[in-house]
């Protein structure tokens, strides 16, 4: 129930496109795909055009910005 707050957030925005920041300054884009009570899955895609899955846990996420589209 820790992250409970931050895991109902994400589901709201599942599908959408945002930015999340992680207490490491790492910043990930990308689509939200999965939300579970530990981690958040984004799909991205880089700039060759190849799609990439990438698992955030929740415990690591500083900020979330959605993005307008």
């Amino acid at each position: 129930m820790k992250y409970q707050h931050i895991e109902n957030m994400l589901i709201r925005y599942r599908g959408q496109v945002v930015n999340i920041k992680s207490v490491s300054g790492g910043i990930y884009e990308g689509t939200i795909s999965d939300v579970t009570n530990d981690y958040v899955s984004l799909k991205m895609t880089s700039a060759t055009g190849e799609n990439d899955l990438v698992i955030v846990l929740l415990h690591a996420i500083e900020s979330v910005l959605p993005q307008r589209t």
